[in-house]
């Protein structure tokens, strides 16, 4: 029996204000290589380190990439950026699943995350208090695809695989996460749109499904 559920924070509990931030910066940077080697290493540059500003977060994708950016673009990158999280939204169901799970389960955010906007976010969302426990990839200084994110995680709630459910909404990001360290994973596409299974359409299908 599953005893912990690892959540996935946009996509999954949250909605972005706008579509596809990170393509959005791949596009307004120019960057022509294929999705899965950019979200990596993007991710990687800004999402692993506690940075100071958003600014410093996306010098940093920058010189990932060895781009040398005009002012203009990176204040570009950072409205984008902002835009995304001001105008988010929570899915409909997504407390009243997290309060229904928070009864028989330990609920555990896992998430690729800047250190900078996450503050702002974890303010506009009362969230907070259906985690057990919260684990960001700017503390942990590694991403939700490299093994030892999980693996630092379960050892230190000091649970196993099979103890543990991964829901989320990438293929990329969360699926292949999962299935690296061992973990089942549940994909949620709300659209249908993606050939995989198990998945579900909307978090209110999950209960189901444990």
């Amino acid at each position: 029996m599953k005893k912990v559920i690892f959540f996935d924070f946009w996509g999954t509990l949250v909605e972005n204000g706008i579509p596809s931030p990170i393509k959005q910066v791949k596009n307004a940077l120019g960057i022509r290589l294929p999705f899965s080697e950019y979200v990596k290493r993007m991710e990687s540059a800004m999402m692993t380190k506690n940075f100071s500003s958003l600014k410093e977060a996306f010098v940093a994708v920058c010189e990932e990439f060895e781009i040398n950016p005009a002012e203009y673009l990176i204040d570009r990158l950072i409205g984008l950026w902002n835009k995304s999280w001001m105008l988010a939204t929570l899915y409909e169901e997504t407390e009243e699943v997290l309060a229904e799970l928070q009864k028989d389960y330990q609920i555990v955010l896992v998430s690729n995350t800047d250190c900078v906007s996450i503050k702002s976010v974890f303010e506009k969302f009362p969230l907070k208090k259906y985690f057990t426990t919260i684990y960001l990839s700017c503390d942990l200084g590694n991403i939700k695809t490299d093994k030892e994110f999980l693996n630092t995680i379960m050892a230190d709630l000091k649970i196993k695989a099979e103890d543990c459910i991964f829901v989320g909404d990438s293929i990329l990001s969360d699926m292949v996460a999962a299935k690296n360290a061992g973990i089942d994973g549940i994909l949620i596409d709300r659209k249908n749109s993606r050939d995989y299974e198990p998945k579900i359409a909307s978090l209110r299908e999950l209960k189901s499904l444990l």
